[in-house]
């Protein structure tokens, strides 16, 4: 044979039995940039703040199904007639919720990829905590960016407890704040508390570093070896103690998360979360709060005059004022006709308020949370529970547990009575893990 190179002669193609071609490639997921300009600020000097971004759980548990549109002349409706038709639609919505807990809703779970966002504030220098070093989590309220958590985090960093904290993680469901707006264009319109659940399981389980280290991080999290969760799941963390604070549907979900993974939590600080055994109520508590979302006023010419308007605003008045001027600047976002609006749109903090079966699920799992999870409660009196069925709750999962009764605030107690929760979380803190005995590592 030659050694030379040569060219195959060009032959007619033969004829073949045609096949139906799977040429096309599906497009990868990109992996979205943070909507929101990168923070030159922190909370705190001893912390840095970074931001983080992780893929969310798929398939969704809901279907996909198209958002509910709401009538561009809203505006021009009378207050009563707006509230009226708003809750004409927020009933269908909640039925329809409860037909998908039931399993009779129709329609293949949603593959539309989605991203959650996560702010992480972490020590500066690394200490040798003596065994003591927490991580935090924290989920807000529905309706309510991260960042909300912020003024009673300072006022917690600042306390004699503060040392004992090396790394906190403030979480965002898929439709919250700046999730909401990497998301914009893959929401379905139908949302259920368990997939936040999940979505914060897979957090903890395959995206939270093994250790918290003062080192930067990508703003994409890796995931951890499989090895590792599978350990989480068995044994927990190595290397970390996770004292996790959620507020009012944040609280409830966590606590399916510690139903289903306790051996991730030291400790489980719920925030008059929405956990009622009462569906009834449940639901006439959604309805209120969904109409308000449904029917709220969504832009602003600018920053200042939302804040300005909102300083007026009775639903306002007994915020902190640190609490209502990052909600202002977290809450917010410009939008493209000029001036700002919502990043969570009105309509989907209406489909957030409206899985209402889960509280009354959680309810009743409630008694058999691990009893090694520390159970602290912080609960407003009456509340919208009242005074007897808010006392029933706390004492839900007797053993390991104690609660603290704010009666000056109302529901929404992050944001009335942020320095206060601080003071309170810091006293549990402290007595539960010790006195912060610290020495910085160099």
């Amino acid at each position: 044979m030659s050694t030379k190179a040569c060219n195959v002669p060009h032959k007619p193609l033969p004829p073949w039995a045609s096949i139906s071609s799977r040429s096309a490639l599906p497009t990868p997921s990109r992996i979205p940039s943070l909507p929101s300009p990168p923070r030159q600020d922190t909370i705190h000097v001893d912390y840095t703040l970074s931001e983080h971004i992780i893929p969310a759980v798929l398939p969704r548990l809901v279907p996909d199904i198209p958002v509910p549109k709401i009538p561009t002349n809203i505006s021009s409706i009378p207050a009563s007639e707006r509230r009226k038709q708003a809750t004409t639609v927020i009933r269908g919505l909640i039925e329809r919720q409860m037909s998908f807990a039931q399993g009779k809703l129709t329609g293949d779970r949603s593959q539309k990829p989605h991203w959650n966002c996560v702010t992480r504030y972490v020590r500066v220098h690394r200490r040798d905590t003596l065994g003591t070093g927490l991580t935090l989590f924290l989920a807000p309220a529905a309706g309510f960016p991260k960042e909300i958590w912020e003024t009673t985090l300072r006022s917690l960093l600042d306390s004699t407890s503060g040392p004992l904290v090396d790394e906190v993680w403030s979480w965002e469901a898929i439709n919250h704040g700046d999730s909401a707006l990497v998301n914009a264009e893959s929401l379905s319109g139908i949302f259920d508390w368990h997939d936040d659940a999940c979505d914060i399981a897979n957090f903890l389980l395959n995206y939270l570093p093994e250790e918290s280290t003062s080192a930067s991080l990508p703003t994409r999290l890796a995931c951890v070896p499989e090895a590792t969760s599978d350990a989480r799941k068995e044994l927990g963390y190595h290397r970390r103690r996770l004292v996790v604070v959620g507020h009012s549907y944040g609280g409830t979900s966590l606590t399916l998360v510690a139903l289903n993974f306790p051996k991730l939590f030291s400790s489980l600080v719920l925030v008059d979360p929405v956990i009622l055994a009462d569906k009834t109520k449940t639901v006439e508590e959604a309805v209120r709060f969904a109409v308000n979302a449904f029917t709220r006023r969504s832009f602003w010419s600018s920053r200042e005059e939302a804040l300005s308007l909102f300083k007026q605003s009775p639903f306002f008045a007994s915020w902190h004022p640190e609490v209502l001027k990052t909600y202002v600047d977290h809450g917010l976002t410009a939008d493209a006709t000029g001036g700002v609006r919502l990043k969570l749109t009105t309509v989907q903090e209406g489909l957030s308020y409206v899985s209402v079966s889960i509280c009354a699920e959680v309810w009743e799992l409630l008694e058999q949370l691990d009893e090694n999870i520390t159970l602290r409660w912080v609960v407003p009196w009456p509340g919208f529970l009242g005074e007897e069925e808010t006392q029933v709750r706390v004492w839900r999962r007797p053993t390991n547990a104690s609660n603290v009764v704010f009666p000056f605030a109302g529901h929404l107690i992050v944001q009335e009575a942020p320095i206060e929760l601080a003071e309170d979380i810091a006293t549990f803190l402290s007595k539960n893990y010790g006195s912060p005995q610290i020495k910085a590592v160099l």
